[in-house]
């Protein structure tokens, strides 16, 4: 019997179905591996689920930000997708084909190919992989291997890119492997404590010495593994001039680079995909997530003239997934169509937006940072003290600029913030440019970075700059306690969010691309009375607490809520996901 039938045969009895909800959950923790992860921090039982909606096996409503961890462009459940399935299931098509030509694999084909950046498009080749991201890396990884007769890989500090184990080497946890690690450009954290463009030019040279240093340690690789924006490693959109280096730096050493899409692609940054911010080409794009429309599908689509493996090299059962391929051509087409990577910039900018000023009522939230609908709010101690340099070589800080820059003047629609963050306590010059990219915007960062610096300290080189930022700026430790926290005060308001970042404290936003207006002001409300929950629990936040006019308001509305009422709060997520 479903589950869903079970707990519809006793709707009125809510003690039966929290009976049921508990014991589905109770059998799951007896049976699965202790390698389960997301069942660990949101305790539900989704049995039906709409858009930005999921429905738990004991009645309760939830506005899902986590959307298959960036698998659900279109939300749950869209019409279009439906429609796809449906149309191959009552065809009598065969539904597992391994590599073999059918109609609908040359339908998805041509809609990918259609989206591609045009330096890519008209000489591409794709290779259909098994169902997930991770054997579409270790694809890559054997493709340019075997293009270039070469064996050692570049990746970066910080970086994800899937489970198995060459994708794991190339991840930010691993050792003794055949990868250099090289260091990913951010502001609140930079690896050189200065952020900006100088940070970003900083680890360019970086790059550029270990390849050309003949004593590095380092071979001449077979390609450059990068995450447009690193998603697991803490929402970090790389800035679209280091982008460009990057490219320039591997053509110009024969060096295939390798973008990996697998969450950034299909319009979840505001463009189709996150490297046409730069206006750069790969030579190789690893994409799966979106693509399949919700089901498993994972391909590389890379330069014909890479094409030098032999028939064989790279295999999987279920490669020829149908379904997938038809759910996958549907969502790009209507991610196409609708113009929803232009909707996600937009939006995603608004919402960044509003997240700042939040931030600027708690001291705990450190930065707010992202890209189109791919949003990141890092948590941070506010009780403690910014780490100093030696501090911050141990992984736990870097530099960063404060948020809420006077000079900005806010977004559009509801969600605007006003441009004058007079009182808020924080310092100026912490500006996010176009789509929330922090760092690219050199008037913004003239006045970040470089504040308070004179004509001869610039003159004197970037030493000085570093120095003179040290002083100034210092990101406070991570928070991953007061993260989970979070996390749970969002759970119990009917808000799902994910954990990220180098230490856990970054909570994530991935709504699907559908969302509207409305919802996303209920997402960003749920989530504010979270923060402001967890916060007041939090040790040593009272007294530290700046007061806002907002944060009353939302105490006053806490105070009120009833814990226990499921109804209510499904009934809130009902109102905002039939406002989409």
């Amino acid at each position: 019997m479903a589950v869903t039938e079970s707990v519809r045969g006793d709707t009125s009895d809510s003690a039966g179905v929290g009976a049921a909800h508990e014991g589905i959950l109770r059998r799951q923790s007896a049976r699965e591996s202790a390698a389960r992860t997301y069942a660990r921090a949101l305790p539900i039982v989704p049995v039906r689920a709409r858009g930005l909606t999921i429905e738990g096996a004991d009645g309760s409503r939830y506005l899902d930000c986590l959307s298959g961890a960036g698998t659900l462009a279109l939300g749950h459940n869209h019409p279009v997708v439906l429609e796809a399935i449906r149309k191959v299931l009552d065809s009598g098509a065969p539904l597992h084909v391994l590599d073999l030509a059918t109609p609908v694999k040359d339908a998805f084909i041509t809609e990918l190919f259609r989206t591609l950046p045009p330096g890519l498009a008209d000489n591409a080749r794709v290779q259909f992989c098994g169902p997930a991201g991770t054997d579409a890396v270790e694809a890559a990884f054997k493709l340019v291997r075997a293009a270039t007769g070469r064996t050692g890989i570049l990746a970066f500090s910080g970086a994800y890119h899937g489970m198995t184990a060459g994708a794991l080497e190339a991840s930010g946890g691993a050792y003794d492997v055949r990868v250099a690690r090289l260091p990913y450009p951010q502001d609140y954290r930079c690896p050189f404590g200065v952020g900006g463009e100088q940070g970003a030019e900083l680890a360019a040279r970086w790059t550029e010495s270990v390849l050309d240093d003949p004593k590095s340690g380092v071979r001449h690789p077979a390609g450059m593994i990068l995450e447009p924006v690193q998603g697991e490693g803490g929402v970090i959109p790389a800035p679209d001039e280091w982008m460009r280096r990057m490219r320039q730096i591997t053509a110009d050493r024969s060096i295939p680079l390798i973008a990996d899409e697998v969450q950034t692609g299909v319009g979840r940054t505001g463009s189709f995909w996150a490297v046409e911010h730069s206006g750069v080409t790969p030579d190789v794009m690893v994409l799966s997530k979106a693509i399949g429309g919700s089901l498993p599908l994972a391909v590389i689509v890379y330069r014909d003239d890479l094409d030098a493996w032999q028939p064989g090299a790279h295999a999987g059962t279920f490669r020829g997934n149908q379904l997938a391929m038809a759910a996958g051509m549907a969502t790009l087409a209507y991610v196409r169509e609708n113009r929803l990577a232009e909707r996600a910039a937009d939006l995603g900018s608004r919402m960044l937006n509003q997240l700042r000023r939040l931030a600027a009522e708690f001291d705990c939230i450190g930065d707010v940072r992202g890209r189109g609908l791919m949003i990141g709010v890092e948590v941070v101690e506010p009780e403690a003290e910014p780490l100093r340099e030696g501090e911050r070589s141990a992984g736990l800080a870097g530099e960063g600029r404060a948020l809420g820059d006077p000079d900005w003047g806010g977004g559009v629609g509801d969600l605007a913030v006003p441009g004058d963050s007079a009182g808020s306590g924080r310092p100026s010059g912490a500006g996010v440019g176009v789509g929330g990219l922090v760092g690219t915007d050199s008037a913004r960062t003239a006045r970040g970075w470089q504040a308070g610096v004179t004509p001869a300290d610039r003159a004197a080189g970037a030493a000085a700059a570093a120095v003179q930022s040290s002083q100034d700026h210092h990101a406070r430790p991570a928070a991953p306690e007061l993260a989970l926290a979070i996390q749970r005060e969002c759970l119990r308001r009917g808000l799902i969010v994910e954990l990220g970042g180098r230490h856990s404290s970054v909570v994530r936003l991935l709504p699907p691309l559908t969302i509207s207006d409305e919802q996303a002001t209920a997402v960003l409300d749920r989530l504010a009375d979270a923060v402001d929950a967890a916060s007041r629990s939090h040790p040593g936040l009272d007294r530290l607490q700046r007061p806002q006019p907002g944060q009353q308001r939302r105490a006053d509305r806490a105070e009120s809520t009833d814990r226990g009422d499921r109804a209510g709060r499904g009934n809130r997520a009902d109102s905002a996901d039939e406002a989409g």
